[in-house]
């Protein structure tokens, strides 16, 4: 096992289409995880959520979370980070941002995907990452 530096940690965030696991708490401190789809943009994480869910009101009152990210292939590895959030509620770029994160998930249909995504009641958010810690090579 082996500690990432920050580069690779935010390299292996970036790389393939893993999925993220947001994790968020409501005021009173009710904790909530939900799998997204997120991208990398230079220190934040970028994900589109609906303002009406459970993490979209947690993070409209409590406005922090952590996302953690895993390769569940062998030799394994992950990487947490965490940080507070801005919300969009208005977006202007939401089409723009929803499409580069379905052109992650889903190669060929990432303008189709892009308009679903681009819809009222939709929030942009970014999770600015002020702490990123990862590990690799768990099994080694």
């Amino acid at each position: 096992m082996r500690d990432m530096d920050p580069i690779e940690a935010r390299a292996f965030l970036a790389s393939g289409s893993r999925t993220g696991k947001v994790a968020t708490a409501s005021i009173d401190g009710d904790p909530h995880v939900a799998p997204l789809w997120f991208i990398v943009d230079g220190d934040d994480l970028v994900f589109i959520t609906s303002a009406r869910s459970v993490k979209g009101r947690h993070l409209h009152a409590n406005p922090r979370a952590g996302l953690a990210v895993e390769d569940d292939a062998f030799p394994y590895a992950f990487v947490v980070a965490h940080g507070p959030v801005t919300l969009d509620d208005a977006a202007p770029d939401l089409r723009h941002w929803a499409t580069l994160i379905a052109a992650r998930y889903v190669p060929g249909r990432a303008e189709e995907f892009g308009a679903r995504n681009d819809a009222p009641g939709e929030c942009l958010v970014r999770l600015h990452m002020r702490r990123v810690v990862g590990q690799a090579d768990l099994a080694l």
